[in-house]
């Protein structure tokens, strides 16, 4: 795992195609902006493993939009 230290307003580069970029920090929580094609999903830890146990479980479809 990489571990960053980054101000308001800097970035991070994944790969050549997302951005991520912090955009507030306030008390314990730090709000984060990501750019990313419309082809690379994002979810939220709790929604992906929520999509995981679907497709795992063959019940339902599995959400594509970003979370």
């Amino acid at each position: 795992m990489l571990v960053l230290t980054r101000k308001i307003g800097e970035k991070i580069h994944v790969g050549n195609d997302v951005v991520i970029t912090v955009i507030r920090i306030q008390n314990d929580k730090v709000r984060v902006g990501i750019q990313a094609p419309a082809d690379v999903t994002v979810h939220r830890d709790e929604v992906y493993d929520r999509i995981h146990q679907r497709r795992t479980s063959g019940t339902g479809a599995a959400e594509s939009s970003p979370s």
